[in-house]
């Protein structure tokens, strides 16, 4: 990458520029963002890759500056404990002059391709088409590290001047887990993709931060094994966590606390992971998919449960509801015409006489619930086939969208198990009656399913309408003991109703672990929940 200085005394970069209006009301704490639910209203935030935490052994990440004690925010009150937080003092970020001596250090250590103030790179790593909330506010620059010492270098830093970091891997955001509302600088991943050490014999792999899953698993194949996690083509393995070894690599530890479990969780606000050790599974003799139809999503919903119930050994579970099916059909994504009907496709693993046993009993289920098709492929290119459709759903979304207007609200929960058929039934009759293109598609199996819905964002009266059915869908779920959210996480967009679901003591535990681990809220800060608690924190009795 050559990316040209394009910082002097008089061509200051777009995010700096934008910092300038920050600075004049940083004593407010008010940073102006765009929401899907504002449709074009400003949203006032006050400051504050996924990976399968079972699937993660350990990790070595940044530390940028822990060592203040909890008890520090938590004097006068030692009957309370952490649940008393007591540190309602907002953050205060450095000047312009200190972003700008920021940029200058770092070129001069990483060199002049390593941090770029391109206004489009600005904007690739500040803003996404498909996330539900989006600042007006960019970063002010974007660092490239190639290292764990290039990101510790950057740490150090972005500590002295006291410019927050934000994480950026895979670029998958899709509730404003990238944005950067008081700019800072954003640390990109892209050439930390390598693996490191591959330990067949255990198991287990040490990769970097960003490599993407069908690579890792395309490079390891030769050993028998592979990385059993299925998560969409553009995921990688994301930038969470901080440099300490949170744990050696045995795949059973009881030494001390989970904390790679802590910073894969936490969404870049702990710390930044630059290495991860993940476990692997054989590959198996045999996979195979399947898929059924449905003259109802309830039906489709009840089969997910039985199969699980009867305890066929099956993969993964996937829903599309008739709406996703039919926008397939109209993008042309795949090869082949789908049945414009609710589908559930499986993924069945293991031996091959236990894959067959598998195909037969879940066929059997789904006839006794109204299943109207059942196809399962009997090859390997049948297979990718057959599940191309549950690929190219969110794809096909976006190329309906109508250039200039439209976009794709894209939001998840997860309910217990038992509860699933319900939640799904009623959340798909609220979408039904919004008359837009507007869907169910998720990972059922695990009781986690997503809204898909193209909306036109510059249309006040569409966009309250759809605000409303995803807070019901939200409400919905924590009734039910669900979550507000299953794989997306809190970000920006839902920040309101953490609270609700786990209640403000809980919340003044992670606000005094983030304190802690990040004094000056330096990483990736506004997102999950702010430095100083909220009106819906104030108001939550929970």
């Amino acid at each position: 990458m050559n990316f040209a200085p394009r910082l002097s005394a008089r061509a200051i970069p777009r995010g700096l520029r934008a910092i300038r209006q920050q600075h004049q009301h940083h004593g407010q704490n008010i940073v102006r963002c765009w929401t899907s639910t504002a449709a074009g209203r400003g949203a006032e935030v006050s400051p504050g890759l996924l990976w399968k935490t079972g699937q993660v052994v350990g990790a070595l990440a940044v530390a940028i500056g822990a060592g203040y004690a909890l008890g520090v925010y938590n004097s006068g009150s030692a009957s309370l404990g952490l649940l008393s937080y007591k540190h309602d003092v907002s953050p205060v970020y450095g000047s312009i002059k200190d972003f700008e001596r920021a940029i200058v250090e770092l070129r001069e250590v990483l060199g002049e391709d390593a941090i770029s103030t391109d206004d489009e790179d600005l904007r690739l790593h500040g803003y996404s088409e498909w996330s539900t909330v989006n600042c007006d506010q960019l970063p002010v620059a974007v660092a490239y590290p190639k290292s764990t010492a290039d990101v510790s270098k950057i740490a150090q830093v972005c500590y002295k001047f006291k410019v927050p970091m934000v994480p950026y891997s895979g670029g998958s955001s899709l509730e404003g887990n990238f944005s950067a509302p008081f700019g800072g600088m954003s640390i990109d991943f892209a050439h930390m993709d390598k693996i490191i050490k591959l330990h067949s014999d255990d198991l287990d792999v040490v990769v970097q931060p960003s490599i993407q899953w069908m690579e890792l698993n395309e490079q390891i194949k030769h050993s028998g094994l592979f990385f059993p996690i299925d998560p969409g083509p553009s995921a990688k393995i994301g930038a969470d966590g901080r440099v300490i070894k949170t744990r050696n690599r045995p795949r059973k530890s009881s030494a001390g606390y989970n904390l790679a479990g802590i910073f894969v969780g936490s969404e870049g606000t702990l710390g930044l992971v630059t290495e991860a050790t993940l476990k692997l599974a054989v590959i198996p003799e045999e996979t195979r998919v399947g898929i059924a139809t449905f003259p109802s999503i309830r039906d489709a919903a009840n089969v997910a449960m039985a199969v699980i119930r009867s305890g066929v050994q099956v993969q993964c579970v996937e829903i599309l509801d008739d709406v996703h099916m039919d926008i397939i059909n109209r993008a042309g994504g795949t090869n082949r015409t789908w049945k414009p009907a609710t589908t559930l496709f499986f993924k069945f693993s293991g031996t091959r006489n236990g894959v067959a046993d598998s195909i037969s009993r879940t066929k059997s289920i789904a006839r006794e619930h109204n299943s109207t098709s059942f196809e399962f492929a009997r090859t390997d290119q049948e297979g990718h086939e057959l599940w191309s459709a549950r690929k190219q759903t969110l794809w096909s979304m976006l190329a309906l969208r109508k250039e200039g207007s439209d976009d794709v609200w894209s939001t998840d929960v997860a309910v217990p198990l038992s509860r699933l058929p319900d939640i799904i039934e009623l959340s798909k009759k609220d979408l039904d009656e919004l008359d837009l293109f507007a869907g169910i598609v998720g990972h059922i199996g695990d009781g986690n399913f997503h809204e898909g819905i193209v909306y036109n964002r510059n249309n006040p009266e569409e966009v309250s309408r759809i605000e409303k059915c995803v807070h019901d869908m939200v409400d919905r779920a924590l009734e039910m003991d669900g979550s507000c959210t299953g794989e997306h996480g809190i970000g920006l967009g839902k920040k309101k109703y953490l609270v609700k679901e786990l209640g403000m003591d809980t919340l003044n535990v992670m606000r005094s672990i983030k304190r802690s681990l990040d004094p000056l809220w330096l990483l990736n800060p506004g997102k999950i929940f702010d430095a100083v608690p909220g009106e819906d924190e104030r108001k939550s009795k929970k």
